[in-house]
């Protein structure tokens, strides 16, 4: 939330910002939570109107208005041009310009507002630079190829334990999204765990700019984004402006086993602490136990003493998620009990959870996103599940250069992991030639051309107590075969 005045001077260029002065009875309006949906708008809402690949959020204001938004940041030169259709809205809007306070002296208290702006996504931005500003919590910045938001999870439940938290919703990362979370930020919020993502080569460095965070943790380095970055080496330098964005007196919390993350401790100006299975690390996995569908139990090191640790996480390799929420936790200051209450009670579910289907089977839905580092994880956990256990993979998208490797990678593990497989998609053949060069039976191996004909196979292969691991990026949709088959 962010009150009136201060928007309106947050949101003018800061070359020529004016102090605004508002009538008296506007003085205490607060505005927000931020949205850039139009169906996400609620009573009070600051809708972000920003011109998209295929739509122009200006369409929408209408329907904004009408859902009881507070205000909107907009474009007069858009709004006039695209011209919507106001004939069935009765509530009132008014177009100001964010320095003319005194203009709200003549706008009815129920109206929204449209402020206008040069741009609306870098109003925001700037809105949200000059709102960070007026708080002092710590700021936790979290990136990495996979894993961000498991993490970003894990650590906000941890921490908030013992210290008033904001976190980012579901996987806001970006340019718009992250801005959006910092306009949440209260004087009463400690500490805000923040997950900052990346389509190209500097914007990690500019999020850092926006959030200014104290302490920074990478997960791994991966080939997701390789389409984009064009090496292992780009992604590698693209997530170490995290920890070149942070202070001095911050810290960077690094995985010791990711050899290019372990590198990123000469690229910081901060404090280092690492995690991870390797002898040196600082917060140490002395072993690992999983219980399948149950979770996890894990003996961490530090300091020369042994913790015994449990959290319903599910798959061994969530022992990396919790031993990075940890390392956070110890930073700020924070003891094992709470450590040890947040990590049995993460909060709100991770990506994969598990789903009752049709005909008594389970269904561990990981369709979120995928890479093969995320997928291989997944068919681990299969792997550690009663029944019989059914792989459904589809598309990893994004992998460039490793496309082809990456998918024989999958089929490989597949076949370590799995009783069926059935390959979904444009890579389905690569998927399936691999994980029958690995051992897996021709009969083991189905593979379907999109996922109504995978739907199909599966009504008529599955059968009470199976286990179906769905997984597959975001662009292939895979979750529709679990909704098709979900009990």
């Amino acid at each position: 939330m962010i009150r009136l005045d201060n928007l309106l001077y947050a949101v003018q260029p800061r070359a020529t910002r004016q102090v605004v002065h508002i009538p008296p009875s506007w003085v205490d309006r607060q505005i927000g939570p931020v949205v850039v949906d139009s169906r996400e708008v609620t009573p009070g809402s600051l809708f972000v109107a920003l011109t998209g690949e295929r739509t122009d959020g200006h369409l929408y204001l209408p329907d904004v208005v009408e859902r009881g938004a507070a205000a909107a940041l907009v474009s007069p030169a858009k709004l006039a041009a695209l011209a919507p259709d106001w004939s069935a809205v009765a509530r009132p809007w008014r177009l100001i310009e964010p320095s003319d306070g005194s203009a709200l002296a003549t706008v009815p208290p129920e109206a929204c507002l449209f402020i206008a702006v040069d741009d609306p996504l870098c109003a925001l931005q700037r809105a949200a630079v000059y709102h960070r500003r007026m708080f002092t919590p710590t700021v936790i910045g979290i990136t990495g190829s996979v894993g961000k938001t498991s993490t970003k999870e894990v650590v906000a439940a941890v921490i908030s334990q013992r210290l008033r938290t904001l976190k980012s919703q579901r996987s806001f990362n970006s340019d718009i999204t992250l801005p959006a979370t910092l306009l949440g930020l209260t004087a009463d919020h400690q500490v805000a765990v923040l997950e900052m993502g990346m389509w190209a080569a500097g914007e990690i460095r500019f999020l850092a700019a926006l959030a200014r965070p104290h302490i920074g943790i990478v997960t791994n380095v991966g080939p997701s984004h390789l389409e984009r970055l064009g090496s292992i080496e780009a992604i590698a330098n693209a997530k170490a402006e995290l920890p070149e964005s942070l202070p001095p007196d911050g810290w960077c919390i690094l995985n010791a086993d990711d050899p290019r993350v372990a590198a990123m401790a000469k690229r910081t100006p901060a404090h280092v602490v690492t995690y991870g299975f390797a002898p040196h690390a600082d917060v140490r996995a002395v072993e690992v136990i999983s219980h399948g569908l149950y979770g996890i139990e894990l003996t961490v090191s530090y300091q020369g003493e042994q913790h015994h640790l449990q959290t319903p996480l599910i798959g061994r390799h969530h022992a990396y998620t919790t031993l990075a929420a940890i390392a956070a936790a110890l930073v700020v200051g924070l003891d094992w009990e709470a450590i040890a209450a947040g990590l049995r009670d993460p909060g709100e579910r991770l990506r994969l959870r598990v789903v009752n289907g049709q005909q008594g089977v389970t269904i561990i839905d990981d369709t979120y996103n995928a890479a093969p580092l995320s997928t291989i994880a997944a068919l681990e956990v299969l792997a550690e599940t009663p029944g019989r256990r059914i792989a459904v993979l589809g598309e990893m998208l994004e992998l460039g250069s490793a496309t082809e490797e990456g998918h024989r990678q999958v089929g490989a593990a597949a076949a370590r992991t799995a009783d069926l497989l059935v390959a979904v998609g444009r890579q389905a053949q690569t998927v399936a030639a691999a994980a029958r060069a690995a051992g897996m039976a021709e009969a083991q191996v189905i593979v379907c051309a999109d996922n109504d004909a995978a739907i199909d196979r599966l009504r008529s292969l599955i059968q009470a107590g199976d286990c179906l691991l769905v997984k597959g990026s975001r662009g292939v949709q895979m979750e529709t075969i679990v909704t098709a088959l979900q009990g």
